[in-house]
């Protein structure tokens, strides 16, 4: 038999494990959705996390696919089309509250960033037609309770919760060749926008054996109100015939006739994507664990995001997208975690997660090994820390703007926490 407390306190390196393993998922997925905080039994627990993901993905091979709005053959001179480096380091912070109400009700409210992404390949690559730079961030407030009442040797558990998200970002990129003194091509996308989610979900728990398994899902997010602008005001933009759309050519210096980007404003709408999880755990022998996980997320209805001019009495006020093309997500890790001592306990877990992209983007397949260590020098309180090492296998992208190559690279993580409890 294992007791309760020893299925809790191996718990706690168990979730800063799982936690940082997962960090670097598809889509736009960062630190995703936790509530396991919700079933720390304890009548009050406050816990802060932050997890620092490395990714260092390189594009090899670029090669700019057109031409006609990129630097390949423009004047404009080369880029670079090996060793590009794509990606940015990322913090995931967390912070959350639980508070048990009687012996039934046990609720929670928490602040996460579920959602994110920062590319940097930079204006002097192959590909800066597609992409100089994007930084898309969230955040998240939510609240989830639940209701558990005794059902054979354990207790089942009812879940239900709501949560109010906020996601913003823009994208820089070369959209036109035809630069001029004072005018560097570059044009920027800002949007933002918010909405409302809820989730619902199950567990069932047998302290006695630190048994749990819980089946969670949490809904979509609306973003009906994205909106922003769009700032083509360091681009020359060619006037084109009304009745072929061909540019102007002007017969003296036998090149476009160009005018003036403007900047304005911009509506869309996009769905962050819902998800569904299963988790268990179980004792094995005394002192010892083993838990498994598996997730799916809807990122496949993210394909391209159109933005439309708010007013198109201005010509230079155009349309464009965000082009994503993301398959749905599967996330699976296994693991087993070890008390040492009744203070020490620690975990190991391998993570399988699989790349949203399949032809177009280098989100690939990802297995990662996290392990984490909790060290508790009171019954009150918990610190713990765990890193992970991974490898974000090899792949090719074909886009519309830009196509490239890229190796087997690797990705880092280390995460922190502190738990109080009383």
């Amino acid at each position: 038999m294992v007791h309760k407390k020893i299925g809790t306190a191996m718990m706690a390196a168990l979730t800063v494990a799982l936690t940082t393993t997962v960090a670097n998922a598809g889509g736009l997925e960062r630190g995703g959705y936790n509530i396991d905080l919700l079933f720390d039994p304890s009548t009050y627990a406050g816990e802060a996390a932050a997890t620092y993901v490395n990714p260092q993905r390189e594009l090899n091979n670029v090669v700019d696919t057109n031409p006609l709005n990129g630097i390949g053959s423009n004047g404009a001179g080369g880029g670079q089309t090996s060793g590009v480096e794509d990606t940015e380091g990322y913090w995931v912070p967390r912070i959350g509250f639980k508070a048990g109400i009687g012996d039934s009700v046990d609720c929670m409210v928490d602040y996460s960033q579920p959602w994110g992404a920062h590319t940097n390949p930079g204006a002097n690559w192959m590909g800066a037609n597609d992409n100089i730079e994007t930084k898309i961030e969230s955040d998240n407030y939510a609240g989830t309770c639940s209701y558990k009442w005794d059902a054979g040797k354990g207790q089942f558990r009812i879940i239900g919760g709501g949560f109010y998200q906020e996601v913003g970002g823009f994208k820089e990129r070369f959209v036109s060749p035809l630069v001029a003194p004072g005018f560097d091509g570059v044009g920027r996308l800002d949007l933002d926008g918010s909405g409302w989610g809820w989730r619902a979900g199950a567990a069932y728990e047998i302290p006695e054996y630190a048994f749990r398994a819980s089946l969670v899902y949490n809904s979509a997010v609306n973003l009906d109100d994205l909106g922003g602008t769009v700032d083509l005001t360091h681009v020359k933009l060619p006037v084109r015939n009304p009745l072929t759309g061909a540019p102007v050519i002007d017969p003296v210096t036998g090149r476009p006739v160009t005018v003036d980007g403007t900047k304005y404003d911009v509506s869309s709408f996009a769905s962050m994507p819902d998800s569904i999880e299963l988790k268990l755990q179980t004792g094995i022998a005394p002192g010892w664990l083993v838990f498994g996980s598996v997730k799916w997320t809807d990122w496949s209805q993210l394909q391209v995001i159109q933005v439309n001019p708010n007013s198109t009495a201005d010509p230079r006020n155009l349309p464009t997208s965000l082009t994503l093309l993301y398959r749905d997500g599967w996330t699976v890790s296994g693991g087993v975690g070890h008390k040492f001592n009744d203070q020490w306990s620690g975990a190991a877990s391998l993570t399988w997660d699989r790349g949203t992209s399949h032809g177009y983007g280098n989100q690939t397949d990802t297995w990662t090994l996290g392990t984490g260590v909790s060290y508790t020098p009171t019954e009150n309180v918990e610190l713990r820390l765990a890193g992970a090492i991974g490898v974000l296998t090899s792949g090719s992208s074909v886009g519309e703007d830009v196509s490239y190559d890229f190796g087997t690279d690797l990705v880092s993580a280390i995460s922190t926490s502190l738990k109080v409890k009383f």
